[in-house]
């Protein structure tokens, strides 16, 4: 069934080309599509489209259709395009010419609009709620490891003393900020395009204002062309927050497996959580933060993909905007499951509280040996040719009484200033 049926059918070739995914796909949208029916359907017959005995006819079957859902027995078989043409289907199934009603006043193109940005509101909101989750165990990690010594990097080259407390709450304050860019979307995906119909209304009396506070939307999107616009646009408004989110948990990642080596030998975590290999028995592999790292690495390209598909197209729809949902979709469920697993194996990281006492590790000290000899009255500059002298002749001895007074130091991490950030910007 096609909710464009004329009476002839297409070649079945261009059926399965135009088709794609969407069936797959649309079971993610599914439930999104019955709550925005439900609304039209209220809708219509408050603006006297329909009877409210039709209204509350189509709601009930939508309500049957909704439980099929929920119970995961709903089902798009090969003869429906997609999900908007099974529901309707069943509509007509069940309520006759009522189930045909449905249609009246909306296009396929501001359905899928709907649905989809009901679909992006809820998904933002679980990534927000993981990221949450996992912003707290980084801080609890922060907390617990706060005065454990770590190596600081620039160029890879051993450079200043760091620590667990300021690694763990890095990331944890990245995600704040991924967290800005997703609220940014969220506002964008919140305007509701329901009414828009084909992108230049509808000469039925539709209720915009109605429709707009049934489904929850914050607001509406004010002119019918932009909602048909905010097609590719909404979505890469998502992806921009999605990839700075990728790029945090793809840092980690990286950070994690190159700690887990024996060269660094500065974390590590239970067997159950690493792999081994086919011929060496000693191998305890961190694949999961490997996957973590390029899912994140290929979810930062969702963005530019977006752009592409999207890049010239003129005003009105164009079918290639059906792409965006097999762009969307799986990014979506990757970054959660990224998000999941990455909280689940650091609530087991084991710390080496011992590293910086390597000797391999003195050259961390020479900057705050410098620095003290420029507290007791030496000029900056001659104090550091002092140091580069020492280290160069081997008489350098380091000064390991780190003592970091400013905010956002190793001796005063802020912790709590990071969690009344989270606190004010996300609340």
């Amino acid at each position: 069934m096609k909710l464009w049926d004329k009476g002839y059918s297409t070649d079945k070739k261009i059926d399965l080309f135009t088709v794609g995914s969407d069936r797959e796909l649309d079971l993610h949208i599914a439930k999104y599509d019955v709550m925005a029916s439900k609304a039209h359907a209220k809708m219509l017959a408050k603006t006297g489209l329909i009877s409210r005995q039709e209204a509350e006819d189509l709601i009930g079957a939508l309500n049957m259709i909704n439980e099929s859902i929920e119970a995961g027995t709903f089902t798009i078989e090969d003869q429906f395009e997609d999900v908007h043409s099974k529901i309707e289907y069943l509509l007509t199934e069940k309520l006759g010419d009522t189930g045909k009603k449905i249609h009246t006043a909306r296009s396929r193109n501001d359905q899928v609009l709907v649905a989809m940005q009901l679909y992006l509101k809820d998904e933002i909101k679980t990534i927000r709620s993981l990221s949450k989750e996992l912003f707290e165990v980084l801080m609890q990690l922060a907390e617990k490891y706060s005065t454990v010594s770590l190596p600081g990097y620039t160029h890879l080259q051993v450079a200043m003393p760091s620590s667990f407390g300021l690694w763990f709450s890095a990331y944890a304050e990245s995600l704040i900020d991924d967290l800005l860019f997703l609220e940014a979307a969220r506002k964008v995906v919140d305007q509701n395009p329901l009414g828009s119909a084909a992108g230049y209304g509808s000469s039925f009396p539709v209720d915009r204002e109605f429709t707009t506070k049934e489904l929850g939307f914050e607001t509406m999107k004010v002119n019918v062309v932009a909602a048909q616009m905010g097609r590719g646009k909404v979505e890469k408004g998502v992806a921009l927050a999605i990839s700075s989110m990728a790029g945090t948990l793809g840092k980690l990642a990286m950070d994690i497996c190159l700690y887990m080596s024996q060269n660094f030998d500065f974390i590590s975590f239970p067997k159950e959580l690493t792999t081994g290999s086919s011929i060496m028995p000693h191998k305890k592999n961190p694949d999961v933060f490997e996957l973590i790292r390029g899912k994140c690495n290929l979810l930062q390209g969702v963005p530019n993909q977006l752009s592409l598909l999207s890049t010239n197209l003129p005003s009105g729809y164009h079918r290639e905007l059906q792409l965006t949902k097999e762009v969307m979709i799986p990014a979506l469920q990757q970054l959660k499951a990224c998000l999941e697993m990455m909280r689940f194996s650091l609530e087991k990281i084991e710390v080496n509280a011992s590293i910086t006492e390597n000797p391999i590790y003195d050259y961390l000290y020479s900057v705050d040996t410098l620095n003290e000899k420029v507290l007791q009255g030496v000029p900056f500059r001659d104090a550091y040719k002092e140091m580069s002298e020492a280290i160069e002749n081997g008489s350098f001895v380091p000064n390991r009484d780190v003592k970091h007074t400013h905010i956002g130091s190793t001796g005063n991490p802020g912790f709590d200033r990071i969690r009344e950030k989270m606190d004010f910007f996300n609340g």
